[in-house]
């Protein structure tokens, strides 16, 4: 489990195939701050860009580790297949603070910016969500963008089907994440409240199961 609290942004610097066609992944390289890898381990999950990644060797002194992705996680994903910065979460201990929302680490789609602009001190990042998540987005509500826990200031449904949802992001989150680097026609992972999902099942299976 992960809060959305961005820990440290990491650069991908080498990205190696694992097999020689489409159905193998990438063996990823990443560059972290320095210290960022103390107290890690062989097996310890690490959110890049939201997704959850399993550390498969390290190097503390050096300041690096690997990760595998597999073929199906960069077909649901995006900005795991390209070298660049990255941002990058530990996995929550018991007694950390809670300080985003609940986040599993797993992305349930990709959205693609259509507006980031300055306003005022801020910047203002609209995104059009797939449309089957459309339904777990609320005012106010939580949504994890490339891993960062984030708060929905407006929605918009149209006509055609089609969400987009408007964040306002502080000059805090713009300074310690890679979310600076984002432009109209970007692409980005999303992952939906978990509280949300679980609510969504609750009311379609509702009459469904066996009495």
């Amino acid at each position: 489990m992960f809060t959305g609290i961005i820990t440290g942004v990491g650069q991908i610097v080498d990205s190696q195939p694992l097999g020689a066609d489409a159905t193998h992944g990438r063996r990823l390289t990443l560059q972290t701050p320095a210290g960022y890898l103390e107290g890690v381990g062989l097996g310890d999950s690490i959110a890049i860009n939201g997704a959850c990644m399993t550390v498969t060797s390290f190097d503390v002194a050096a300041g690096r580790f690997t990760i595998d992705v597999s073929a199906e996680s960069l077909a649901r994903t995006v900005g795991l297949d390209t070298l660049g910065a990255v941002n990058m979460e530990q996995a929550l201990r018991t007694h950390d603070r809670l300080g985003g929302h609940l986040v599993t680490g797993h992305v349930d789609g990709v959205g693609d910016v259509t507006v980031f602009e300055p306003v005022g001190e801020s910047w203002l990042l609209r995104i059009r969500a797939p449309r089957a998540l459309a339904r777990f987005l609320a005012y106010k509500g939580s949504i994890t963008v490339n891993g960062v826990s984030l708060t929905v200031n407006q929605i918009e449904d149209a006509a055609d089907g089609t969400t987009q949802f408007s964040i306002n992001l502080i000059p805090h989150t713009i300074e310690n994440t890679a979310l600076g680097s984002l432009k109209a026609g970007s692409k980005v992972n999303l992952e939906v409240d978990l509280i949300a999902r679980y609510v969504e099942r609750m009311l379609t299976v509702e009459g469904k199961l066996p009495q």
